[in-house]
């Protein structure tokens, strides 16, 4: 049967090439799934920089992306209710934003190749747009939008409990990587009767490849710096600096 390449009612979805439906072909081998429409899985891979730049009037995933955050939500938020009777609102918070961060979609797209089949812009391209983990994480928020509406909530929910759900005993084994501006926030929120305030106290580097510098401070005193790619790294950075400092 032949499966179609039209363009999906949801987008104008960039046209798909024989070689194309090989690449998708393949991602769907490689993720253990099967769209009935593979123009809904290319659009899921159209990034805005792709359909900027594109000579087709194409859409990019980004409605995908919005809807596909939705169904991750909550399908974990259900599996978390069902599965763990004993823990409150409060642990399945700190367990589902840990889950559906854009570290743990990151990783899971690394794994699955994500960063292959994205279409994305030269310039964005240029600049290791493959390899930028906000990217990876919304491409793959659009997957599991375009594949919902594809085959239904019960086939969106198993494919995201099959990736996610190792996540989730992750956490509980504590061998996540742990959200330091949380855990810091609740410490000083805690004990001080305050909240931490971050600032950017350098950035170094070209454009395309900053390292943010930041401090935060806490009641008049300042930890850090800490250091990473971006604004948020930094954060996180000085937040396990101030952390480890202030629960010691």
């Amino acid at each position: 049967m032949t499966r179609s390449s039209k363009n999906t009612t949801y987008g104008e979805a960039p046209s798909v090439s024989t070689e194309r439906r090989r690449e998708l072909s393949l991602f769907e081998k490689q993720a253990n799934i099967r769209f009935k429409n593979i123009s809904l899985l290319n659009l899921a891979f159209s990034h805005r920089s792709f359909a900027n730049e594109s000579h087709e009037s194409v859409d990019n995933n980004e409605r995908l992306e919005f809807l596909g955050d939705s169904v991750l939500g909550l399908v974990v938020a259900d599996w978390l209710f069902v599965n763990l009777p004993d823990l409150d609102e409060g642990d399945f918070s700190r367990i589902k934003s840990f889950v559906v961060s854009e570290d743990s979609l990151a990783e899971i797209a690394k794994t699955l190749r994500v960063d292959n089949f994205i279409l994305i812009g030269k310039g964005e391209e240029f600049s290791g747009g493959r390899g930028k983990k906000a990217l990876l994480a919304d491409c793959m928020e659009a997957i599991f939008g375009a594949y919902y509406l594809d085959s239904g909530f019960k086939a969106a929910t198993e494919l995201i409990q099959r990736l996610l759900v190792p996540q989730i005993h992750t956490v509980l084994e504590n061998k996540h990587r742990k959200d330091y501006k949380t855990l810091l926030q609740e410490f000083v929120q805690k004990k001080y009767k305050t909240y931490p305030k971050y600032q950017v106290v350098k950035k170094t580097g070209p454009e395309h490849d900053n390292t943010f510098y930041v401090e935060v401070i806490i009641q008049k005193k300042s930890f850090g710096p800490g250091c990473g790619n971006n604004k948020k790294e930094g954060e996180q950075a000085a937040a396990k600096i101030a952390f480890e400092a202030l629960s010691h």
